[in-house]
Formats: structure tokens, C-alpha cells, sequence
């Protein structure tokens, strides 16, 4: 059977580097800056033949509830009420502080089995700090350094021991792969920073999954989340805010940027959420240009409508606006909403998966050709040197997103302009609103090559 196992710990003693050895990949953000991880980071954990979840919190700090640091805690101890059992960590380096004996009362109080781990483990002063965590109370420690992959065959006997229910029979309890279908659509939600992404995902969830505020910039890594909507599985990525590069200087900050970055570039739908109060600033242009570059399907969520002006006319204009700032995305589908209210969240979810299904969508070679016809008829491609371009036949190649090529003899004379003419034309005809579109031009071989002139 599974289970999950909650790392917790002051800040800076490895929880994330632990997190990352555990799940197989550097999922979490590491650095020597403490209070680095905020939200709760959820991974599959594999340790020899256990497999598992586990969990990566905040820093165990004491601070004032309503603080920011105070709202990271109670993620954390939502993750110990969540978990089977808690990996404690300490620093071998530091010895046992009395921080570390506050939070370890809270830790026995819980009344999860608690293992008690040493990390930092590596060189004299490694040792002497780990013999010294004995007075946590938690029992034997076990000595480790995450950063060098040491102390797991100790890690894993305590696990068999703490859970032995959970850790027995793991090779019968081990689950087939998901079959294609049953695989949650992939969702990132990404924006400027304090657009409500955060805030978003947890209306969506209906908990305070996610730690939210007013300060800009709480969120640092790009968290995953599961939820089903209407009996689909899906799997939403929060990320960090995206700001101008030029304005990005912290190392942080240049990994959570990456980090968001990479939830864009794995995810299949990304909604672009922009704050309606000041609408389609440069950067969040610069920000859906980047999802269609990508070639992901995106929606754009204009966030905080409660907090403009009930004007008549205030959705068509936002409409209007997309269109005229994202032209190479027409169409795309845009929705008015209220994450802190609730209001348009149905009507986003219902566009979401619609701009999944035209993203998905393939188009018959013959109707394909047909249209190519018609096409060329209305407006024939303009003549090079004085001679006709023919354009011979076009075919889907792919979807996600829909990628069409374009066979001619002379496929490098075809102009940008009547280029984009075919992919609007394209997006018209098949009904391919708002999805980014491929049209990628191959010369058709010629016949005649290489014969002689008679």
C-alpha cells in the first residue's frame, strides 16, 4: 500500500535537497538563502523498492499567524496532517538548537511515527552534531547528506520500521501506469506577479492549498495540484510571477522565473492571467507571446473584475483588446473572472477544455486541399521574378498545436505576409480559434532535375 511521509524542519537544513534526492529530480528550488520553499511541493518519492509520496514544507520558524511566514506554517501543518509519517530534519553541521527542540515537541505532539534525521552528516563535525540530536527525544538518528546521496540505506530501514503495515508487500501493491486517457491535462496558470494566480487555484480547489497575500512575489516554486472538474482529470501548475528580465536580478528570483518557465513549456494548456484593473500591460503581452511561441494552448483570464466598474460593454472590450495585441493568436479565448469571489471560474474551466479540443484537433488532407484551392483562387500568391508560385498540397503533420505543411516547387519564395494570409485563412475555415498554428513550407521536389535539355 502507499503512503506519504511530510520532510519538516527549521529552514535551511535540506528539506528541498532531500526532496529532490527522494523524487529523482530537481523539482524543488534549493539555495543558501533560508525560507526558500513556501508552499507545500508534492512529489512521487522512490526509495529502493518503496514508492511513496512525499511532501516538501516551510521552514519551521516561529512568527506571528498572519504573517507571511506564519500563513507558510499552517501549509506545513496541513502536510503533517496529511502524512503517515514525518521526517524531522535537523543540521549535523549546527547540532541540535533550541529551535529544533521546540518544533520536535510538535512533532511528538502530532502523534505521527517521527524519523529523525541528521543531514549534513558528511566530515567530524557531521558526526559529532548527529550523536548530539539524541536530546531531541525523537529517537535514533539517522545520519545522512542529501547532497551527496549518503545515510539512504538507513533512511530506508527506518521507514520499513516506522511503517511496516505500509512498506510490506510493496512489489504486489505497485500500480499498473495510467493508460493515455486517465492522464490529467497538464495546466499552468502564469501572469505578472499579485495577479491572483495563487488565488485562483485555491477557489478552484476550495481550500487554502496555496500560501496567498498582498505582497508580490510570494509564490517561488512552480507548484502542482490535483483536482477533477467534471469527471476530467486535471493537474494545475502554480508558478511564480514573471517580471520584466531586465528587472530580474536576484539568483532566486532568475530560478523561480525558470522554474515558471518550465511549467510553460511541459504544460498543455496555460491560462495567462492578467489584472483586469490594468489590462494587457506590455509584459503580459510579452508573456502570451511566449505561451504561443511555445505552442501551447492558452486562455486568458482577466482577474479582479469585481474590483472595476459594472460598465456596460466591459467584456467586448476586453475581447476587442486580445485581439488587437495578440493577432497572431485571434480568437483566443478570454474570460472575466473573480478569484477571490469565485464568479467566471465555470466559464473558464468550460474554456480551457475547449482550447485543449482545438488544440487537439486534426483536419482531413482532402479538406485541407480543398481549402488550399479556394485559397489560392481568391488571392494568388504573388508572382516572383515575373513567374506564378505553385503551391501544390498541404497536409496536417501533427497536432498540439495543429501543424500543417505547405508543398511547393519554390517553398523559400513564399512571402511572410501571405504566409500568415493561409493561417488565418486556416484558422477560419476549421473552426481553430486562439490556438497557436504551425505552417511549415517544403519544397516539393522537381521532376525535371538533372535531365537534359533537348
Amino acid at each position: 500500500m502507499s503512503f506519504t511521509v511530510a520532510i519538516v524542519g527549521r529552514p535551511n537544513v535540506g528539506k528541498s535537497t532531500l526532496f529532490n534526492r527522494l523524487v529523482g529530480a530537481r523539482r524543488a528550488l534549493v539555495d543558501d538563502q533560508p525560507g526558500v520553499t513556501r508552499d507545500r511541493r508534492e512529489g512521487e518519492g522512490r526509495l529502493g523498492d518503496l514508492c511513496f509520496k512525499v511532501i516538501d514544507t516551510a521552514g519551521l520558524e516561529d512568527s506571528a499567524a498572519e504573517s507571511l511566514s506564519g500563513r507558510a506554517q499552517a501549509q506545513t501543518a496541513a502536510a503533517v496532517a496529511q502524512a503517515d509519517a514525518v521526517l524531522f530534519l535537523v543540521d549535523a553541521h549546527a547540532g541540535a538548537t533550541g529551535a529544533d527542540r521546540t518544533f520536535a515537541d510538535l512533532v511528538r505532539k502530532s502523534g505521527k511515527p517521527a524519523i529523525l534525521i541528521a543531514n549534513k552528516s558528511e566530515g567530524r563535525a557531521g558526526e559529532a552534531g548527529a550523536l548530539e540530536s539524541y536530546s531531541l527525544g525523537l529517537g535514533d538518528p539517522v545520519a545522512i547528506s542529501a547532497e551527496h546521496g549518503e545515510g539512504f540505506a538507513g533512511l530506508y530501514a527506518a521507514l520499513r520500521e516506522a511503517l511496516p503495515e505500509a512498506t510490506a508487500n510493496v512489489d504486489e501493491d505497485a500500480e499498473a501506469p495510467a493508460a493515455a486517457e486517465d492522464k490529467p491535462i497538464r495546466i499552468a496558470v502564469v501572469g505578472r506577479p499579485n495577479t491572483g494566480k495563487s488565488t485562483l487555484i485555491n477557489r478552484l480547489l476550495g481550500e487554502e492549498r496555496l500560501v496567498t497575500g498582498p505582497e508580490a512575489g510570494i509564490t517561488r516554486d512552480a507548484i502542482a495540484v490535483d483536482l477533477t472538474w467534471r469527471g476530467r482529470r486535471l493537474r494545475i501548475h502554480d508558478t511564480a510571477g514573471l517580471r520584466r528580465r531586465s528587472r530580474v536580478e536576484e539568483k532566486l528570483e532568475k530560478l523561480s522565473v525558470a522554474d515558471a518557465l518550465n511549467a510553460i513549456r511541459f504544460a498543455e494548456v496555460v491560462i495567462v492571467l492578467v489584472d483586469a484593473e490594468a489590462p494587457f500591460e506590455e509584459q503580459d503581452a510579452r508573456i502570451a507571446d511566449l505561451v504561443e511561441r511555445e505552442g501551447r494552448a492558452i486562455v486568458i483570464g482577466f482577474n479582479k473584475v469585481d474590483l472595476i466598474e459594472r460598465q456596460p460593454g466591459v467584456r467586448p472590450r476586453l475581447r476587442e483588446e486580445a485581439d488587437r495585441v495578440l493577432p497572431q493568436i485571434k480568437g483566443v479565448p478570454v474570460v472575466a473572472l473573480s478569484a477571490r469571489t469565485g464568479e467566471g471560474l465555470d466559464r473558464l474551466m468550460a474554456a480551457v477544455m475547449e482550447s485543449y479540443a482545438v488544440w487537439n484537433r486534426r483536419v482531413p488532407t482532402a479538406a485541407l486541399n480543398r481549402f488550399l484551392s479556394h485559397a489560392t483562387e481568391t488571392h494568388a500568391p504573388p508572382a516572383i521574378r515575373g513567374r506564378r508560385l505553385k503551391l501544390s498540397y498541404m497536409t496536417q503533420a501533427k497536432s498540439r498545436p495543429p501543424t500543417f505543411v505547405l508543398f511547393s516547387s519554390r517553398a523559400s519564395a513564399l512571402s511572410e505576409t501571405y504566409r500568415r494570409y493561409l493561417i488565418n485563412g486556416l484558422r477560419e475555415a476549421f473552426k481553430l480559434p486562439g490556438t497557436p498554428i504551425r505552417l511549415t513550407l517544403r519544397a516539393k521536389d522537381n521532376p525535371f532535375a538533372g535531365r537534359k535539355r533537348r
